[in-house]
């Protein structure tokens, strides 16, 4: 009976890790699947010129994913990033178009390094008042986050009056006419957005996977309590990747309104959505403690080809608002799986051994 049962169990293994490769490679797959699919379905889909519009939807995605992907790893969630986009957007307008105004009739105007520089700390600062709302004063991330979601969109009204600071071409005497290139602007034939995103991206897999930080990351999001017992500066950590995620947040705020060369106080909704989605796709654990920021990139690339592929098929706004949901929680119910699946294998590991 012995000799029956051993090569039973060790085919059963050898089943649930081939599942379990698979389920690894569900984002890879899901890209592959719809990107054929529409391919197929939707006329003009493979034209260069919607490779381009479609790549720069995914890089504003992949901004905000990658900066979420931080936050959920560490155990959080942060629901403000769109609202920080519209706010650093309409900082932004303002800065080209008016300046700051520091009395005595002077008006102090700032070149496109500079509104980028101060447009990039206005997304830390928030960043750092989510980290100090959840550190400092015990508030769950849902809520800190919620509440500076509302902060901050009224605020982006508040700086036009609900308005939309229109004409963002710049000035040439205040060395600001070159702000249109950041969403416009092309290098070595590929937009200067894509560059920005291929140097976030390396940034941030860098420190997750070759830094102190990037595993103080996943171990505060393992085990919050086993991590501070071991030393690690659990506030310092979240302070962090909430920080990181408004710096995303303030680049794609940028990008956007170069990109129309306008800036609205509404741009943003919903975009905290996608950047979960497409980190939950992508494998990041919303009970914390793992995900990778490659994943990640693969994950925005799933939302943003279903994104525009079901424009291009003419999806009404509502479906796709549907279908987006419907893909959290399958990633969700597809992660739960490969966990329980993680440990099957394990179990029986250990049996064989």
């Amino acid at each position: 009976m012995s000799d029956i049962a051993a090569p039973t169990g060790a085919t059963r293994h050898q089943s649930t890790q081939a599942l379990l490769v698979l389920l690894k490679a569900r984002t890879f797959i899901a890209l592959i699947v719809v990107f054929a699919f529409f391919a197929f379905a939707a006329p003009n889909f493979l034209s260069t010129a919607n490779m381009v519009i479609m790549s720069k939807h995914v890089a504003l995605n992949a901004f905000l994913a990658i900066g979420m992907t931080f936050v959920i790893i560490s155990g959080g969630i942060d629901l403000s990033v769109g609202s920080i986009v519209g706010l650093c957007g309409m900082v932004a307008g303002y800065l080209i178009l008016n300046g700051i105004d520091i009395g005595l009739g002077w008006t102090m105007h700032f070149n496109t390094v500079e509104i980028c520089l101060i447009v990039a700390a206005v997304g830390i600062a928030i960043g750092a008042i989510n980290g100090f709302l959840i550190t400092k004063l015990n508030v769950a991330p849902f809520i800190a986050t919620l509440g500076t979601l509302y902060v901050c969109r009224g605020a982006a009204m508040l700086f036009s009056d609900g308005r939309t600071f229109p004409n963002l071409n710049g000035n040439a005497e205040y060395g600001s006419d070159t702000f249109r290139l950041i969403g416009a602007g092309n290098f070595l034939g590929l937009p200067i957005s894509i560059w920005m995103l291929i140097a976030v991206a390396l940034t941030a897999a860098y420190i997750s996977r070759r830094t102190p930080l990037g595993r103080y990351i996943y171990a505060v999001g393992g085990n919050e309590r086993g991590a501070a017992l071991s030393g690690v500066k659990v506030g310092r950590i979240k302070l962090f990747v909430y920080m990181f995620s408004g710096f995303c947040a303030a680049l794609v705020g940028l990008i956007i309104s170069s990109q129309l060369v306008a800036a609205h106080p509404a741009t943003g909704q919903s975009f905290e959505l996608n950047a979960i989605a497409a980190a939950v796709l992508g494998g990041t654990s919303m009970s914390g403690g793992r995900g990778r920021i490659g994943g990640t990139i693969v994950g925005a690339f799933v939302i943003g080809v279903l994104s525009d592929g079901l424009v291009m098929m003419g999806v009404s706004s509502f479906w796709q608002t549907v279908i987006k949901g419907l893909v959290i929680i399958a990633a969700v119910v597809v992660d739960q799986a490969q966990q329980k699946l993680q440990a099957r294998v394990v179990l029986q590991s250990e049996a064989r051994a």
